[in-house]
């Protein structure tokens, strides 16, 4: 019998600031809180802190919630995240922050995770981890965000970014693509999708925040790429042109590939190296099929070709990313070493995917 090993689950503190908007406070935990190991145990325990001592925080609904802890619990994190609020004072006016929020990220530990959803990237940005590094932020804040804070490299395309210590996302829901995607990164693949099913959301949404801007909507009767994109999920390990595609939908490649960008928000040919790069994840983590096996069958072709897809989406190499998933799933808190913890952008960007 398996003797049971020992076991610290990943602590996840999400930092509750007036103002705050209650769906996505709820995020982290109906995420972090599900996720278990091969003996029950809950992989991640989620707490909930103010900067203030354990009390009422206002929300942006007509009620407010009870938080039971204060700022100190923030030294004992693994990760921070910190939801959007929409009563940030000097962070949102001046990109500085308040003497409380200073006090209360000055006891956050060198090393630990952090995460923002939605404007909660400006409490990011105002305690200067982000200087110098990717973010996103909601579209519509993005233009004023960078105005506010210039040494930020911002991307308004994106869901979310991964930058190894400090991840951003856009707006609301992309909050759950983040808590996923931090699910992924730690253990794997088939975690994330367990969670995503049981929350009945994608696992994995294609494209970025392009798809969400408002535009002139189209005419209805005119037809999608819904058809074609079905179509070559179900090809992924044979050599798919863009032609094909366009001939599913019985368009001209031009007609196709426009539709195609305006409804996922990347290329046709961008789209199917994120799905066979997500295929090849699923066939390393699953299988015992060999590198060449699963090159063939996640459409690369080749193991040199997987190889450096992978490398280029998630930092590793295929033997690495199956070494970090296949052994000792069960006994590990998060993933360790290498790329893949500190520079995973598997879902960074709809146009460099």
């Amino acid at each position: 019998m398996t003797r049971e090993p020992a076991f610290r689950p990943h602590r996840v503190v999400v930092l509750a600031l007036d103002g705050l908007l209650p769906f996505e406070l709820g995020i982290p935990h109906r995420i972090f809180g599900r996720p278990k190991d091969a003996w029950g145990r809950h992989l991640y325990e989620v707490l909930t802190c103010s900067v203030r001592p354990p009390g009422p925080v206002e929300t942006d609904a007509d009620f407010a919630i009870h938080v039971p802890h204060g700022p100190e619990v923030l030294a004992t994190a693994d990760t921070v995240v910190i939801p959007a609020s929409y009563e940030l004072g000097p962070v949102f006016e001046q990109g500085v922050l308040s003497g409380e929020l200073a006090a209360a990220f000055a006891r956050i530990r060198p090393g630990t995770r952090l995460a923002s959803i939605c404007t909660g990237v400006y409490v990011l940005a105002a305690a200067g981890r982000l200087d110098g590094r990717p973010a996103t932020t909601h579209w519509a804040e993005a233009e004023r965000f960078q105005r506010l804070f210039p040494r930020i490299k911002v991307d308004a395309d994106v869901l979310f970014i991964d930058d190894g210590d400090v991840l951003t996302s856009a707006g609301v829901a992309a909050g759950i693509d983040l808590c996923l995607h931090m699910v992924r990164r730690d253990h794997g693949t088939a975690v994330a999708n367990e969670v995503a099913r049981r929350m009945v959301v994608p696992p994995h949404r294609d494209g970025g925040q392009a798809q969400y801007i408002h535009r002139p909507v189209p005419d209805p009767q005119l037809a999608t790429t819904t058809t074609a994109r079905a179509w070559a999920l179900g090809r992924l390990h044979e050599p798919i042109q863009l032609r094909d595609m366009a001939e599913q939908e019985s368009m001209s490649v031009r007609t196709f590939t426009r539709r195609f960008r305006e409804e996922t928000g990347v290329s046709p040919g961008q789209w199917l190296t994120q799905q066979r790069v997500e295929r090849a994840r699923h066939l390393l983590e699953s299988t015992d099929l060999s590198i060449d096996q699963v090159a063939r069958d996640s459409g690369f072709g080749t193991a040199q070709s997987m190889r450096q897809h992978l490398q280029a989406a998630l930092g590793v190499t295929p033997t690495a990313y199956r070494r970090t998933f296949r052994t000792g799933a069960a006994d590990r808190d998060g993933v360790r070493g290498g790329r893949l913890d500190g520079r995973d952008r598997s879902a960074l960007s709809a146009g460099r995917g």
